[in-house]
């Protein structure tokens, strides 16, 4: 996928030094329900949350949504050049790895004050709010999150002789569940797998090992990488073992991300990371168990992923657009929306409702979520650093993995000068 620099922004006329004045205008908590027609954009991974939430919001305001569904790799392009030519929609998402550049680039209006009127401002999930924090002001609310846990086959546990409804709860653990599973020697069948060639795949996976384990992947700037600490040498470590024993399925060291899940699903592996929202898809084939994702010694984390949503600066219906968005934080939004069709809530306030009550692997999603260790990595120069193909960090890990670990310092330079580029 294309990234949005700050250079390309200052070329076609954006602001690339600091976020947008712009803000909503006073009309109380909840914005202006008047009949106006809203353009919002979101890329095609959210369609299904995206439409019925449009759906349901349009069926209950005087206001109307129309939804534009963007190709994933088409949509930093066009919110480039829309941005250029100042013709960006009232509403857009972005996934939350760009918005810290977004923000700073000025694409969205300023949030702040909207936000701190809302009664549970402080039960909204503040890696995302921190994500969309600029100087002090914010400018996205949470639109879809996307968690990674650790998700397991209970029939192959039980078959490997181990407890169907424990998953791993350390590094150690997951490694020997997984050497477990690959003992039973059963024809296309592994331990685990990982997204080999996938710089994204491994952010939103193996950065929460790190995290449960009370270490950080970046400084809080997001200039300069940590990733050789020795948090993260015991998970790379760790991977670096079961790929010895070959645990790992074949595939994974060319797994660029488009296939990445798709084994776990067909019933073929024993544990691996794995998105939350993609637990009803995984059920239907497979007898899923659900865990945070472990750190070396304990802890659990979660990567909170997914995408933030705000109103652009060249909306001219900002108090219209606020409205959308006040109404998406509501409980009629989160709950009987987003919950009821299995995807986690962005308020702590309603982690706990008739839906996650149904299913405790959904609960407990949800409670990762709101974990201290839980978080949003935030850097401007995220998408160079980690998730552009042949990005530094997709060869740091796969020299760790595949290599012998030598180059892990280098490697980690690598990674900073990438992230503390102007």
């Amino acid at each position: 996928m294309a990234t949005l620099t700050m250079t390309g922004l200052a070329a076609c006329g954006g602001d690339s030094d600091k976020g947008s004045t712009a803000a909503p205008a006073a009309a109380g908590v909840d914005g202006v329900d008047d009949g106006s027609e809203l353009a919002l954009w979101t890329r095609a991974p959210l369609e299904l949350q995206a439409k019925a939430l449009v759906d349901k919001y349009n069926s209950g305001h005087k206001n109307q949504v129309k939804l534009t569904i963007v190709p994933n790799d088409d949509y930093v392009a066009k919110v480039g050049a829309a941005a250029g030519g100042g013709q960006l929609p009232d509403l857009f998402a972005a996934d939350i790895v760009y918005v810290p550049n977004w923000a700073k680039a000025g694409l969205f209006a300023d949030l702040t004050d909207s936000i701190a009127k809302l009664p549970y401002a402080d039960k909204i999930n503040q890696a995302h709010l921190a994500a969309g924090t600029y100087e002090n002001k914010k400018y996205v609310l949470p639109f879809v999150l996307d968690l990674s846990v650790m998700f397991w086959n209970k029939d192959l546990y039980k078959e490997a002789g181990l407890d169907p409804e424990k998953g791993p709860t350390t590094l150690k653990e997951f490694k020997e569940q997984a050497l477990a599973v690959q003992k039973l020697n059963k024809p296309g069948v592994n331990g685990t797998y990982f997204g080999g060639n996938c710089g994204g795949c491994n952010v939103f996976t193996w950065f929460p090992m790190v995290w449960a384990s009370g270490a950080d992947v970046m400084n809080p700037e997001g200039t300069k990488s940590l990733l050789n600490g020795t948090a993260a040498k015991e998970v790379y470590a760790t991977w670096r073992d079961l790929q010895a024993a070959g645990a790992i399925a074949a595939g994974s060291k060319d797994e660029t991300g488009a296939t990445w899940v798709a084994a776990f699903q067909q019933g073929k592996i024993g544990v691996m990371p794995y998105p939350a929202t993609l637990l009803p898809t995984a059920d239907k084939t497979v007898k899923v168990g659900v865990a945070p994702l472990p750190g070396v010694s304990g802890g659990e984390s979660t990567f909170v992923g997914g995408d933030g949503i705000g109103v652009s600066k060249d909306s001219k219906k900002s108090s219209q657009a606020w409205n959308f968005l006040a109404w998406l934080m509501s409980e009629k939004a989160q709950v009987d929306v987003l919950a009821a069709n299995n995807t986690s809530v962005a308020r702590s306030d309603l982690a706990d409702n008739s839906f996650s009550a149904k299913d405790p692997r959904v609960a407990l999603i949800n409670k990762v979520a709101g974990s201290a260790q839980s978080k949003t990595p935030v850097a401007i120069n995220f998408q160079q650093a980690f998730n552009a193909p042949g990005s530094p960090w997709v060869t740091l890990f796969r020299n760790q993995v595949y290599g012998d670990g030598s180059t892990l310092d280098k490697d980690n330079e690598a990674v900073t000068q990438v992230l503390g580029q102007q």
